[in-house]
């Protein structure tokens, strides 16, 4: 592996994506639980982390197994500043391709590299604080905002650090417009600021990174992409009467839940081995239930609106 100091180049063994000159510490917040569900994930992230993208599957199902237990609470951790510096490797935006190339093999998630060849981003600023603009709005709106402006970015090559292609993802979500830009070029740079100290102050060098909480302080961390598992235990460690939700597998039900899924995702919901899963979801395509989109480096399948 090469010498891994650049945010953009994510270590494949750890499954982290570290942020500039950061060093590791431990959790110094005592307790961060006020909600009513028994645990909270402070959940530390990055529109452009490629790690972050890798965990998508195994969150996905943490929530639907223990959504009742768990309140995740989204955190953006500024990944990306800017290309004033030059470290592991990488000294502009065309060093990333290939290792995006790279991390989408290893995690089997759909990324496209070229995106740093053609239309490369020059921070992870913007759409950070556009994801804190739609927080503002609604969690649930906000939330498959992210989701959305990653499969921008990581499929279809598309540069969200510019606010009209911003524009486009807060429209589809269904974000008001008019609050979103002002709240874009206000009050949500200072949430994205407040995220950023406070990622300094429990220790947060990398994406994703995951801090389980009960109400009586106890902390449980999750670092760096890792099996569904790890999560699991996390839970379970706090909350040893936390029972799983048992949930539709089918792909009506999934789908109804999720509206975009890769085959990975897909395997790991239905609890299908990912061959059989890809297969499953190329019928449907054939069908016309699901509408298949294809990147060089892997597919992504939404259901059909009538």
């Amino acid at each position: 592996m090469i010498e891994q100091s650049n945010p953009l180049l994510c270590d494949l063994e750890t499954g982290l994506c570290e942020t500039p000159d950061s060093t590791a510490k431990g959790v110094t917040s005592k307790k961060v639980n006020s909600l009513s569900k028994p645990i909270k994930v402070i959940y530390y992230t990055d529109p452009i982390c490629s790690s972050c993208w890798g965990i998508e599957p195994q969150l996905r199902k943490l929530k639907l197994e223990y959504g009742s237990y768990i309140a995740i609470e989204y955190r953006m951790g500024g990944l990306l500043p800017d290309w004033s510096y030059s470290s592991g490797g990488i000294s502009k935006a065309s060093d990333v391709a290939h290792h995006w190339d790279e991390v989408s093999l290893h995690y089997d998630m759909p990324i496209d590299g070229d995106v740093w060849l053609e239309d490369p981003l020059n921070s992870s600023y913007p759409p950070s604080i556009a994801f804190k603009a739609a927080q503002m709005q609604n969690e649930n709106l906000a939330i498959a905002f992210l989701r959305e402006i990653r499969e921008m970015v990581f499929l279809h090559k598309k540069n969200i650090a510019k606010w009209e292609i911003l524009e486009v993802a807060a429209e589809k979500v269904g974000l008001d417009l008019r609050k979103f830009k002002i709240d874009f070029e206000g009050k949500a740079k200072a949430l994205f600021e407040e995220d950023l100290m406070l990622g300094r102050k429990l220790g947060v060098r990398g994406f994703p990174s995951l801090y389980f909480s009960d109400g009586q302080g106890n902390t449980e961390f999750v670092y760096g992409t890792r099996a569904y598992a790890f999560y699991e235990i996390a839970v379970l460690k706090l909350a040893p009467e936390a029972k799983k939700s048992e949930y539709r597998r089918n792909w009506e039900a999934l789908f109804g839940k999720y509206p975009t899924l890769t085959a990975k995702e897909f395997s790991e919901l239905s609890g299908n081995g990912r061959a059989e899963a890809e297969e499953v979801l190329d019928v449907l395509t054939t069908q016309g239930k699901l509408v298949k989109e294809t990147t060089k480096n892997g597919c992504l399948w939404r259901r059909k609106m009538d």
